[in-house]
């Protein structure tokens, strides 16, 4: 059990990192030592899951508690707080600030259009702007490919202190440094590997080429699954990827943006050790979604397959023991967990669960699937053997994952499992919310900013 009320929180998240670390032993070329040793201090939780495979609403849902499916958040143009259900919400890190923690950070921890100021006391660089400037490749595309939106990679000859993601960590060290007279909750968002590769040449060229695995892949993997998933998938881009001889090249970028942020992780966790906080914080290591490299002729995520929804989590806290749980859970659980680890009050509305009696206990008996949502009506619950998918129009997919880790075999027609079928299908949500509020993205944000600057001061 925990020995401390009120430990502090570090809360560290990742944007389109899927479960190419080392920890997860997806993928053997990946080099994250820094990630592998903060994982031996966790509770590392094998079966994470995303509740929504895109950015915004994903984000939405962990840090109100709420599913996309309550809230009607379903896409990135869609703000938490024009949704009925989210505008008076008490936010994860509000629900801190209102128990007296100093609630501050630094980077991407809100979909990067809508930032949540009524969050913090405070924000870096300002409280409607998550992200720092960063280094950027002198042209593009660098990869050559035109016309790939994006979709680019590839090395760039600038210094770690130059790109985005080091200034953000450079805040979360001055905080660690720094004498807090209440416990704090301090954020830490990275932008990589989200879109677009471009990472120090070191850390591309830190990879051989001829060296790298590339995703396993079934031809015609596509041909028994739904029209609506063969629409989702982005078929055309993985062709003229494999065509123009860049796979590897892309994955390598992928994985050298992984490294890079692996680095800052390093600075990051050496801060807190050498501070005056090492024993009594908890730490939450999180991505927003996985991502598809090649897997199922898909690349991105945006589909409710394993690679797209499947994420890193970490968590550990003063008085657990690290060790490994295989059950599956959702970022939705990461609200209640940190609010029982720190002994803050329950709150009723949130659609997770504790986390807390897997800490105590990886093996115990957990009953409970993860669920993940794309867009209204279209779903995904994923137990410990199964994935079952259930479309806005009926149809269906069904993976066995004790036999099938890739999802080649769709084995939702198949008469014997009608009963597998049902018994996931009890978990689907029983409210699908109207879609939210979809604004436009103004070039300088003003309408957004006016909007919750009212709410802020009702």
């Amino acid at each position: 059990m925990a020995q401390k009320e009120r430990p502090n929180v570090l809360f560290i998240s990742f944007d389109d990192l899927n479960h190419y670390v080392g920890f997860l032993d997806r993928a053997p070329n990946a080099v994250t030592p820094h990630f592998n040793r903060l994982a031996e201090r966790c509770t590392v939780f094998e079966r994470a899951y995303c509740q929504a495979p895109i950015c915004n609403p994903s984000r939405a849902s962990l840090m109100s508690g709420l599913r996309p499916s309550t809230t009607g958040v379903y896409n990135n143009r869609q703000p938490l707080r024009f949704s009925e259900a989210g505008k008076n919400c008490v936010t994860l890190p509000q629900h801190f600030r209102q128990n007296d923690y100093l609630t501050t950070g630094s980077g991407k921890v809100y979909h990067g259009k809508f930032p949540d100021p009524m969050s913090w006391d405070s924000y870096v660089p300002s409280l409607f702007n998550q992200s720092h400037s960063g280094a950027g490749p002198d042209h593009r595309p660098v990869n050559g490919m035109v016309g790939m939106g994006n979709l680019d990679w590839g090395p760039m000859d600038v210094p770690d202190e130059d790109m985005q993601d080091y200034k953000a960590v450079s805040y979360c060290v001055e905080q660690l440094h720094e004498r807090h007279d209440k416990p704090f909750f301090l954020t830490c968002g990275f932008k990589l590997p989200h879109l677009m590769w471009h990472a120090p040449r070191k850390y591309v060229e830190a990879y051989e080429l001829n060296d790298l695995h590339l995703p396993e892949t079934l031809a015609n993997d596509l041909d028994d699954v739904p029209e609506v998933a063969q629409r989702w998938a982005n078929q055309k881009p993985h062709a003229r990827i494999v065509e123009a001889g860049q796979w590897k090249e892309a994955v390598r970028c992928y994985l050298a943006c992984i490294s890079f942020v692996d680095t800052q992780i390093g600075r990051l966790i050496d801060a807190l050790d050498a501070s005056a906080y090492a024993e009594d914080t908890a730490i939450v290591l999180w991505a927003d979604h996985g991502w598809h490299l090649g897997e199922k002729s898909h690349w991105k995520k945006s589909t409710l397959w394993e690679e797209a929804t499947r994420v890193p989590l970490l968590i550990s806290a003063p008085g657990y023991s690290p060790g490994t749980c295989s059950k599956p859970v959702g970022l939705i659980d990461i609200y209640p967990t940190l609010s029982a680890l720190c002994g803050l009050p329950a709150r009723e509305e949130l659609e997770g669960r504790s986390l807390v009696p897997l800490m105590e206990n990886p093996d115990r008996n957990w009953p409970f699937p993860a669920i993940t949502t794309h867009g209204r009506g279209n779903h995904a619950i994923r137990s410990d053997r199964w994935r079952y998918i259930r479309y806005a129009d009926g149809s269906e997919e069904l993976y066995d994952h004790r036999h099938d880790e890739m999802e080649w075999e769709n084995m939702a027609h198949s008469p014997i499992l009608r009963e597998v079928k049902e018994l996931l299908a009890q978990w689907l949500p029983d409210n699908d919310a109207p879609d939210s509020e979809i604004v436009e993205w103004p070039e300088d944000n003003e309408s957004y900013r006016a909007r919750i600057e009212a709410m802020m001061n009702e």
